[in-house]
């Protein structure tokens, strides 16, 4: 159902062909995970959920595919911690853009980002440069679901707290990240407004949470629980 919804989306302008392929690579890592969501998958979703609740400018960043795959969740996790929503891609085009941003309203979303760049990301030469000042630009903590490594290591460099959803924990992008989810996007998606909801008010517990957070552990767990799965699976079928 997902392939031929994302298929659709490249007939509708809104998914590049690209995206396709960028799809598949990250649904060969959730098969790897048992298409489940893993201990430290969950550790990372919670800190997520913590860093944007004490934000002062939370930002959602969406590209075709995550619109494509989980508009209505981006929306729901959005409204529950604050956050605006900012399309930024990198193949971009004033009517793809329109595409992109017109679905987010239709799901529901208000006040998307992106039409109008003022702004631009330091060090990168693509499209994906254009932002605006409001959303992305001065933005403390952002996420981005389903990213590319130029990306995340420009912001980064500007000193923004950037939570990643990457499925591949060996990435640039989940090298890069603050916090690096490596969860389905929709899975990671109800999680973390899950845990939202749970520590929306609890100021000190946030603190904790922030404070204690250690992404290369995280990230080690993960490849560590993918080599489980495996041999757990090549055991079985001896």
């Amino acid at each position: 159902m997902t392939r031929e919804k994302l298929a659709d989306m490249v007939a509708r302008g809104i998914v590049s062909p690209t995206g396709l392929i960028s799809h598949g690579r990250g649904e060969a890592f959730d098969y790897l995970m048992g298409e489940r969501s893993t201990v430290p998958a969950l550790k990372a979703e919670k800190a997520a959920a913590a860093f944007l609740l004490s934000a002062s400018n939370p930002i959602v960043c969406v590209n075709g595919n995550a619109a494509a795959l989980g508009a209505k969740e981006l929306i729901a996790l959005a409204e529950e911690v604050g956050a605006k929503i900012e399309v930024n891609i990198f193949h971009r085009t004033e009517e793809r853009m329109d595409l992109i941003i017109g679905y987010m309203e239709s799901e529901g979303a208000e006040m998307v980002l992106g039409r109008g760049p003022d702004a631009r990301i330091p060090g990168l030469t693509s499209d994906r440069a254009l932002c605006t000042r409001e959303g992305i630009f001065d933005s403390d903590v952002i996420l981005v679901p389903i990213e590319d490594g130029d990306r995340a290591e420009a912001l980064a460099a500007m000193g923004k707290t950037v939570i990643s959803i990457d499925l591949n924990p060996l990435s640039r992008t989940s090298k890069t990240a603050t916090v690096s989810i490596s969860d389905e996007m929709n899975r990671a998606l109800e999680n973390m407004r899950g845990f939202a909801a749970e520590l929306k008010g609890q100021k000190s517990q946030i603190a904790e949470i922030k404070r204690d957070y250690d992404n290369r552990a995280v990230r080690r767990e993960t490849v560590l629980s993918i080599c489980g799965a495996l041999m757990e699976e090549f055991e079985e079928g001896e």
